[in-house]
Protein backbone atom coordinates (compact mmCIF):
# COMPACT_ATOMS: atom_id res chain seq x y z
CA UNK A 1 0.00 0.00 0.00
CA UNK A 2 1.13 3.46 -1.15
CA UNK A 3 1.06 6.36 1.33
CA UNK A 4 -1.99 8.71 -0.11
CA UNK A 5 -0.15 11.82 1.19
CA UNK A 6 3.06 10.72 -0.93
CA UNK A 7 0.74 10.66 -3.61
CA UNK A 8 -0.98 13.86 -3.22
CA UNK A 9 2.21 15.44 -2.66
CA UNK A 10 3.87 14.04 -5.54
CA UNK A 11 0.49 15.20 -7.33
CA UNK A 12 1.38 18.49 -6.69
CA UNK A 13 5.06 18.39 -7.47
CA UNK A 14 4.20 17.36 -10.84
CA UNK A 15 1.24 19.31 -11.48
CA UNK A 16 3.89 22.44 -10.68
CA UNK A 17 6.21 21.53 -13.05
CA UNK A 18 3.49 20.87 -15.83
CA UNK A 19 2.27 24.36 -15.43
CA UNK A 20 5.85 25.91 -15.26
CA UNK A 21 6.51 23.20 -18.49
CA UNK A 22 3.68 24.31 -20.29
CA UNK A 23 3.58 28.10 -19.40
CA UNK A 24 7.04 28.42 -20.98
CA UNK A 25 6.85 26.35 -23.75
CA UNK A 26 3.38 26.40 -24.65
CA UNK A 27 2.16 23.89 -27.30
CA UNK A 28 5.83 22.91 -27.84
CA UNK A 29 6.11 21.40 -24.35
CA UNK A 30 6.79 18.14 -25.53
CA UNK A 31 10.65 19.03 -26.26
CA UNK A 32 10.79 18.51 -22.45
CA UNK A 33 10.53 14.54 -23.08
CA UNK A 34 13.28 12.67 -24.79
CA UNK A 35 13.08 8.59 -23.96
CA UNK A 36 16.55 7.87 -24.85
CA UNK A 37 17.71 10.52 -22.55
CA UNK A 38 15.44 9.85 -19.19
CA UNK A 39 16.75 5.73 -19.74
CA UNK A 40 20.36 6.76 -19.97
CA UNK A 41 19.86 8.69 -16.67
CA UNK A 42 17.85 6.31 -14.47
CA UNK A 43 19.09 2.85 -15.73
CA UNK A 44 23.29 4.36 -15.73
CA UNK A 45 22.58 5.88 -11.99
CA UNK A 46 20.12 3.09 -11.04
CA UNK A 47 22.81 0.10 -12.32
CA UNK A 48 26.16 1.79 -10.70
CA UNK A 49 24.15 2.15 -7.57
CA UNK A 50 23.62 -1.18 -7.34
CA UNK A 51 27.33 -1.92 -7.98
CA UNK A 52 27.99 -0.21 -4.94
CA UNK A 53 25.36 -1.78 -2.49
CA UNK A 54 26.60 -5.35 -3.07
CA UNK A 55 24.54 -7.12 -1.14
CA UNK A 56 21.55 -5.49 -2.87
CA UNK A 57 20.19 -7.53 -5.18
CA UNK A 58 17.00 -6.63 -8.07
CA UNK A 59 14.41 -8.44 -6.00
CA UNK A 60 16.04 -6.47 -2.15
CA UNK A 61 15.97 -3.20 -4.33
CA UNK A 62 12.14 -3.83 -5.22
CA UNK A 63 11.70 -4.56 -1.27
CA UNK A 64 13.29 -1.38 -0.48
CA UNK A 65 11.24 0.64 -2.55
CA UNK A 66 7.85 -0.51 -1.87
CA UNK A 67 9.07 -0.13 1.55
CA UNK A 68 9.72 3.93 1.23
CA UNK A 69 6.67 4.19 -0.39
CA UNK A 70 4.46 2.31 2.39
CA UNK A 71 2.71 4.44 4.61
CA UNK A 72 4.31 5.14 8.29
CA UNK A 73 3.32 2.90 10.78
CA UNK A 74 3.31 4.20 14.03
CA UNK A 75 2.95 0.82 16.63
CA UNK A 76 4.61 2.88 19.70
CA UNK A 77 1.48 3.16 21.40
CA UNK A 78 -0.50 0.12 20.04
CA UNK A 79 3.20 -1.71 21.28
CA UNK A 80 2.68 -0.28 25.28
CA UNK A 81 -1.23 -0.86 25.23
CA UNK A 82 -0.38 -4.23 24.96
CA UNK A 83 2.67 -4.10 27.35
CA UNK A 84 0.18 -2.78 29.77
CA UNK A 85 -2.60 -5.36 29.20
CA UNK A 86 0.00 -7.83 29.11
CA UNK A 87 1.32 -7.34 32.50
CA UNK A 88 -2.12 -7.12 33.97
CA UNK A 89 -3.08 -10.52 32.95
CA UNK A 90 0.50 -11.48 34.47
CA UNK A 91 -0.06 -9.71 37.65
CA UNK A 92 -3.41 -12.00 38.04
CA UNK A 93 -2.49 -15.41 37.22
CA UNK A 94 1.25 -15.58 36.49
CA UNK A 95 3.52 -14.90 33.56
CA UNK A 96 3.10 -18.42 32.56
CA UNK A 97 -1.14 -17.12 31.96
CA UNK A 98 0.27 -14.77 28.65
CA UNK A 99 1.72 -17.78 26.84
CA UNK A 100 -1.32 -18.38 24.96
CA UNK A 101 -1.90 -15.01 24.27
CA UNK A 102 1.72 -14.32 22.96
CA UNK A 103 1.79 -17.09 20.58
CA UNK A 104 -0.54 -15.21 18.55
CA UNK A 105 0.54 -12.45 18.01
CA UNK A 106 1.87 -10.73 14.89
CA UNK A 107 4.68 -8.86 16.10
CA UNK A 108 7.81 -11.87 15.60
CA UNK A 109 9.88 -9.82 17.43
CA UNK A 110 7.93 -9.07 20.89
CA UNK A 111 6.52 -13.10 20.93
CA UNK A 112 10.27 -14.05 20.45
CA UNK A 113 10.79 -11.96 23.40
CA UNK A 114 7.95 -12.40 25.37
CA UNK A 115 8.78 -16.54 24.65
CA UNK A 116 12.30 -16.04 26.23
CA UNK A 117 11.00 -14.27 29.43
CA UNK A 118 8.17 -17.05 29.71
CA UNK A 119 10.83 -19.83 29.39
CA UNK A 120 12.83 -18.20 32.28
CA UNK A 121 15.86 -16.85 30.45
CA UNK A 122 18.14 -14.71 32.17
CA UNK A 123 17.30 -10.88 31.33
CA UNK A 124 20.88 -10.05 30.14
CA UNK A 125 20.42 -13.01 27.85
CA UNK A 126 17.46 -11.57 26.25
CA UNK A 127 18.31 -7.99 26.10
CA UNK A 128 21.76 -9.20 24.67
CA UNK A 129 19.43 -11.52 21.93
CA UNK A 130 17.23 -9.12 21.09
CA UNK A 131 19.56 -6.06 20.95
CA UNK A 132 21.61 -8.13 18.37
CA UNK A 133 18.09 -8.67 16.26
CA UNK A 134 17.94 -4.24 16.48
CA UNK A 135 21.40 -3.66 15.18
CA UNK A 136 21.02 -6.69 12.37
CA UNK A 137 17.53 -4.98 11.17
CA UNK A 138 19.33 -1.39 11.26
CA UNK A 139 22.27 -2.54 9.12
CA UNK A 140 19.62 -3.80 6.52
CA UNK A 141 17.79 -0.61 6.42
CA UNK A 142 21.04 1.69 6.14
CA UNK A 143 21.67 -0.54 3.06
CA UNK A 144 18.74 0.32 1.62
CA UNK A 145 19.02 3.72 2.49
CA UNK A 146 22.44 3.88 1.30
CA UNK A 147 21.36 2.63 -2.26
CA UNK A 148 18.95 5.32 -2.57
CA UNK A 149 21.27 7.82 -1.99
CA UNK A 150 23.68 6.72 -3.78
CA UNK A 151 21.45 6.88 -6.46
CA UNK A 152 20.50 10.34 -5.57
CA UNK A 153 24.13 11.31 -5.94
CA UNK A 154 24.73 9.39 -9.61
CA UNK A 155 21.87 11.08 -10.85
CA UNK A 156 22.92 14.23 -11.43
CA UNK A 157 26.65 13.06 -12.34
CA UNK A 158 24.58 10.62 -15.50
CA UNK A 159 22.51 14.12 -16.47
CA UNK A 160 25.75 15.98 -16.70
CA UNK A 161 27.63 13.32 -18.61
CA UNK A 162 24.79 13.37 -21.09
CA UNK A 163 25.15 16.91 -21.62
CA UNK A 164 28.48 16.65 -22.21
CA UNK A 165 27.70 14.54 -24.90
CA UNK A 166 25.22 16.49 -26.54
CA UNK A 167 27.00 19.34 -26.20
CA UNK A 168 29.99 17.29 -28.63
CA UNK A 169 27.40 15.75 -31.06
CA UNK A 170 25.76 19.72 -31.19
CA UNK A 171 29.45 20.83 -31.69
CA UNK A 172 30.16 18.57 -34.49
CA UNK A 173 27.27 20.06 -36.41
CA UNK A 174 28.34 23.38 -36.46
CA UNK A 175 27.92 23.44 -40.35
CA UNK A 176 23.99 23.34 -39.52
CA UNK A 177 23.36 26.75 -37.20
CA UNK A 178 19.76 26.10 -37.66
CA UNK A 179 20.57 22.97 -35.42
CA UNK A 180 22.38 24.40 -32.60
CA UNK A 181 19.48 25.44 -30.88
CA UNK A 182 16.93 22.29 -30.54
CA UNK A 183 20.17 20.30 -29.78
CA UNK A 184 21.53 22.57 -27.03
CA UNK A 185 18.25 21.86 -25.89
CA UNK A 186 18.03 18.20 -26.03
CA UNK A 187 21.78 17.83 -24.53
CA UNK A 188 20.56 20.42 -21.38
CA UNK A 189 17.40 17.64 -20.80
CA UNK A 190 20.15 15.25 -19.19
CA UNK A 191 20.63 17.68 -16.24
CA UNK A 192 17.00 18.26 -15.71
CA UNK A 193 16.09 14.22 -15.44
CA UNK A 194 19.29 14.11 -13.16
CA UNK A 195 18.07 16.72 -10.55
CA UNK A 196 14.40 15.83 -11.02
CA UNK A 197 15.64 11.73 -10.12
CA UNK A 198 18.01 13.15 -7.43
CA UNK A 199 16.21 15.95 -5.39
CA UNK A 200 12.38 14.74 -6.10
CA UNK A 201 13.07 10.37 -5.93
CA UNK A 202 16.00 9.38 -4.37
CA UNK A 203 16.68 11.69 -1.41
CA UNK A 204 12.95 11.85 -0.23
CA UNK A 205 12.70 8.11 -0.18
CA UNK A 206 15.78 8.05 1.21
CA UNK A 207 14.90 10.28 4.17
CA UNK A 208 11.31 7.88 4.22
CA UNK A 209 13.61 5.50 5.11
CA UNK A 210 15.45 6.91 7.55
CA UNK A 211 12.07 7.59 9.27
CA UNK A 212 9.97 4.34 8.86
CA UNK A 213 13.87 2.95 10.57
CA UNK A 214 13.42 5.19 13.42
CA UNK A 215 9.43 4.09 14.29
CA UNK A 216 10.57 0.47 13.71
CA UNK A 217 13.52 0.69 16.35
CA UNK A 218 11.66 2.70 18.67
CA UNK A 219 8.65 0.10 18.53
CA UNK A 220 11.29 -2.52 19.23
CA UNK A 221 12.94 -0.06 21.79
CA UNK A 222 9.28 -0.30 24.12
CA UNK A 223 9.05 -4.20 23.41
CA UNK A 224 11.98 -5.01 24.74
CA UNK A 225 11.67 -2.61 27.82
CA UNK A 226 8.40 -4.28 28.42
CA UNK A 227 8.97 -8.01 28.42
CA UNK A 228 12.05 -7.16 30.96
CA UNK A 229 9.80 -5.33 32.97
CA UNK A 230 7.38 -8.11 33.06
CA UNK A 231 9.66 -10.64 33.59
CA UNK A 232 10.78 -8.39 36.53
CA UNK A 233 7.17 -8.70 37.75
CA UNK A 234 6.29 -5.03 37.82
CA UNK A 235 3.10 -4.11 38.01
CA UNK A 236 0.84 -2.76 35.26
CA UNK A 237 0.86 0.98 36.49
CA UNK A 238 4.90 0.95 36.65
CA UNK A 239 5.16 -1.13 33.49
CA UNK A 240 3.22 1.78 31.37
CA UNK A 241 5.03 4.68 33.74
CA UNK A 242 8.63 2.74 31.86
CA UNK A 243 6.97 2.55 28.89
CA UNK A 244 5.03 5.95 28.12
CA UNK A 245 8.66 8.21 28.34
CA UNK A 246 8.71 6.79 25.26
CA UNK A 247 5.89 8.57 23.77
CA UNK A 248 5.26 12.06 23.09
CA UNK A 249 3.39 14.44 25.56
CA UNK A 250 0.65 14.36 22.90
CA UNK A 251 -0.20 11.15 22.74
CA UNK A 252 -2.49 11.07 25.70
CA UNK A 253 -1.08 8.17 27.73
CA UNK A 254 -2.40 9.15 31.44
CA UNK A 255 -5.86 7.72 30.65
CA UNK A 256 -4.10 4.38 29.92
CA UNK A 257 -1.99 3.82 32.84
CA UNK A 258 -4.19 1.82 35.47
CA UNK A 259 -4.98 3.58 38.62
CA UNK A 260 -4.07 1.41 42.24
CA UNK A 261 -6.90 0.34 43.97
CA UNK A 262 -8.29 1.76 47.00
CA UNK A 263 -7.47 0.55 49.98
CA UNK A 264 -10.02 -1.55 52.06
CA UNK A 265 -10.94 -0.52 55.38
CA UNK A 266 -9.20 -1.88 58.34
CA UNK A 267 -12.02 -3.89 59.73
CA UNK A 268 -12.30 -5.67 56.27
CA UNK A 269 -8.74 -6.83 55.92
CA UNK A 270 -9.22 -8.53 59.39
CA UNK A 271 -12.22 -10.48 58.00
CA UNK A 272 -10.00 -11.51 55.67
CA UNK A 273 -7.08 -12.12 57.92
CA UNK A 274 -10.10 -13.83 60.46
CA UNK A 275 -11.70 -15.92 57.64
CA UNK A 276 -9.75 -19.06 56.67
CA UNK A 277 -12.10 -20.97 54.38
CA UNK A 278 -11.44 -17.91 52.24
CA UNK A 279 -9.41 -18.47 49.31
CA UNK A 280 -5.84 -16.91 47.96
CA UNK A 281 -7.54 -14.82 45.18
CA UNK A 282 -10.30 -13.58 47.23
CA UNK A 283 -7.93 -12.53 49.97
CA UNK A 284 -5.55 -10.79 47.54
CA UNK A 285 -8.44 -9.06 46.10
CA UNK A 286 -9.84 -7.77 49.22
CA UNK A 287 -6.32 -6.64 50.18
CA UNK A 288 -6.17 -4.30 47.36
CA UNK A 289 -4.56 -6.38 44.84
CA UNK A 290 -1.28 -6.54 45.56
CA UNK A 291 1.16 -8.36 43.55
CA UNK A 292 1.26 -11.91 42.28
CA UNK A 293 5.05 -12.00 44.34
CA UNK A 294 3.51 -11.02 47.81
CA UNK A 295 0.63 -13.49 48.01
CA UNK A 296 -0.80 -13.66 51.52
CA UNK A 297 0.22 -16.00 54.35
CA UNK A 298 -2.67 -18.87 55.35
CA UNK A 299 -4.52 -17.86 58.23
CA UNK A 300 -3.67 -19.22 61.64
Amino acid sequence: MIDRMMLIIAAAVGGLLAWVMVGGAGRSADVFWQTPAALFVVAGAGLVSLACCPTLTWRSARAVLWRALAPRRDRARTTVLTMIALADIARRNGLLAVERHVRTMEDRFLRRAMLMAIDGTDPRVIESVMRAEMEAVDLRHTCGRAWLESMGRLAPAFGMIGTLIGLVVMLGRLDDPARIGPGMAVALLTTLYGLIASHLFCYPLARRLAHHNSDELLDRTIALQGVLALQAGDSPRLVAEKLSVYLPASAGMDEFVPTPATEEPLEEDSRVEDGAGRSAAGAVEAAGRRSRDGRMAEAA
